[in-house]
């Protein structure tokens, strides 16, 4: 008989106590540009997903499948060193449990990275964009099913999904250490295609900045938890329709891995200054 939903939480959350006693207050999913990051947290567990009862396994390139414990500064964090993705053929159930898992070991805030191709003629790439708001146009719902009223609320509001305190904190951060930012809408989708001139040309027209195979679904059930999210996308490549250009995936993820080191600062003085 398939277990439920919170008896896996339970299963990954005991197997993890049983590695680590430490109790994170703020939780890091270290996307594509967000790697380095791994190596500021100090005195860590790393325990491979696929020793945690019900995590997915990582198969995207870049993403090293583990799960860190430790501290940066005095903050107790746990990062994902790699994440889940729809396109990998994972349901939102397995792409969005280790966010719940999160919530079960005492997290608090969460902090979303990502790549993301952008479509504001304002950005340019290896720019950061701090996240203000969302588009879901993955087709799915990590919360469509039965519903554990003990994780969330049947009807999450969905209001402010990004922490407007924590966006404003990215904001001074930022400024004061001469790293360029912008705020912006991401658009979430499935991938694994990067997308056509004319859905480019159509996600602009409905309100989005820039666009990305993830972040959504977990934040979807972030919220859903009751966490508080601040998300940060590094622009790697710009999508004007008009001088549109073929997408290597190599290049992505070495425009991502240059702007790394901005990015790495940031999320650090952030998780600092919470």
């Amino acid at each position: 008989m398939e277990k439920r939903l919170k008896e896996k939480i339970n299963d990954a959350l005991s197997y993890i106590k049983s590695k680590c006693s430490l109790t994170p207050e703020i939780g890091i999913i270290l996307g594509t540009g967000l790697g380095k990051l791994a190596e500021k947290i100090e005195d860590k567990t790393v325990i491979s997903y696929d020793k945690i009862p019900h995590f997915a396994l990582s198969t995207a390139p870049g993403h090293a499948g583990n799960l860190l414990i430790g501290k940066i500064g005095d903050k107790k964090v746990v990062a994902m060193q790699g994440r889940f993705h729809l396109y990998e053929g994972y349901s939102p159930e397995e792409v969005t449990f280790p966010v719940r898992v999160m919530k079960a070991m005492g997290v608090k805030v969460l902090i979303e990275s990502n790549a993301a191709g952008g479509m504001n003629r304002n950005f340019k790439a290896r720019d950061i964009m701090i996240i203000t708001d969302h588009i879901n146009f993955t087709g799915v719902n990590p919360l469509i099913g039965p519903n554990d009223d003990t994780l969330g609320p049947r009807f999450p509001d969905m209001s402010e999904p990004y922490d407007e305190q924590l966006i404003e904190l990215v904001e001074r951060i930022a400024l004061r250490e001469g790293i360029r930012c912008h705020r912006g809408v991401y658009i979430g989708v499935t991938g694994p295609n990067f997308e056509t001139r004319a859905e480019y040309r159509f996600f602009h027209l409905i309100g989005a900045d820039a666009v990305g195979m993830s972040t959504v679904p977990e934040v979807i059930v972030a919220k859903h938890s009751g966490l508080r999210v601040v998300g940060l996308s590094c622009i790697t490549d710009m999508c004007i329709p008009d001088r549109l250009e073929p997408v290597d995936f190599k290049r992505v993820i070495d425009v991502a891995s240059r702007a790394e080191p901005k990015l790495t600062k940031l999320v650090e003085k952030l998780i600092r200054e919470i």
